[in-house]
């Protein structure tokens, strides 16, 4: 799968999970979304996902700091 594809599908995910987001209205699934969108920007739109895994370890820690 190339970039622009994979840019793309991590695009149409955000939108899905925002609109699950607005419709839930539960805080537990809001949190819960915000952690999963956190992670496809992390690995999709940064593409950490190949990177230094101490960058994604600090990236996709912060949103567990923040939950926390």
């Amino acid at each position: 799968m190339n970039s622009s594809v994979r840019l793309w599908l991590c695009w149409a995910g955000l939108m899905v999970l925002s609109l699950g987001t607005v419709w839930s209205g539960a805080a537990g699934v809001v949190v819960l979304l915000a952690m999963v969108k956190g992670w496809v920007i992390v690995d999709g739109f940064m593409e950490l996902r190949h990177g230094p895994w101490k960058w994604r370890v600090a990236m996709l820690g912060w949103g567990l700091v923040v939950l926390a």
